[in-house]
């Protein structure tokens, strides 16, 4: 048997393989400060409590990986990421070979106002069973969490730009709703108002996608 501390172990699962048409470039290279947002993504992870972190990365991914530090993160390279976040949900449970792992929180690269407290409050009950979406004013969103006996259901169904949804709608008595609107600010950053909104930037080094 299983030492309790082994038990309910978590994961978090980055996705940052998009090719940003809309706000100009892929969102993996996008900055908050000085520092990579997808650097400050996995602090946030981290101190939620994740023990493991895959950062899925498809668009840029070589500048990607010079402009960040990426170290200690398990990181996957979607080549198929213009087909849609489907795709690297996919590879980013593919990724997760720990068999003591038993959800993976998962949350997209381009969310500056997520936090720790609303990761953890999502990933609260990290059983095999549990489907758990964070809420924003009643809208659902990220983290979503996954346990792992949904994990081949989710990969068989996830489809194109619309990522897991298609098992969510098919499992929807079994999602637990969790608001995380006084924690977390859930805006994801899609057009160059909010890029400016929260002070995000692309390096100049960036070339075409």
């Amino acid at each position: 048997m299983l030492e309790g501390a082994q038990l309910n172990r978590i994961a978090g699962m980055i996705i940052a393989a998009g090719g940003g048409r809309r706000i100009g470039g892929p969102e993996a290279l996008l900055h908050q400060g000085a520092k990579p947002l997808v650097n400050r993504m996995i602090d946030t992870m981290t101190q939620a409590g994740c023990e493991r972190i895959v950062v899925v990365l498809g668009a840029a991914a070589d500048q990607v990986r010079e402009t960040a530090d990426l170290t200690g993160a398990t990181v996957v390279v979607n080549r198929a990421w213009g087909t849609g976040v489907g795709s690297s949900i996919r590879a980013g449970l593919a990724a997760i070979d720990d068999e003591l792992v038993e959800a993976v929180v998962v949350v997209p690269v381009d969310m500056p106002g997520l936090t720790p407290a609303a990761v953890r409050r999502v990933a609260a009950l990290p059983y095999p069973d549990v489907l758990v979406c964070a809420t924003y004013d009643g809208l659902r969103g990220y983290p979503m969490l996954f346990g792992r006996r949904h994990w081949a259901g989710i990969a068989t169904l996830a489809s194109a730009d619309v990522g897991a949804r298609p098992y969510l709608l098919a499992h929807k008595d079994q999602i637990v709703d969790i608001a995380c609107d006084t924690v977390a600010d859930g805006s994801r950053v899609d057009t160059p108002e909010l890029m400016a909104l929260y002070g995000l930037t692309v390096p100049p080094q960036r070339v075409g996608v």
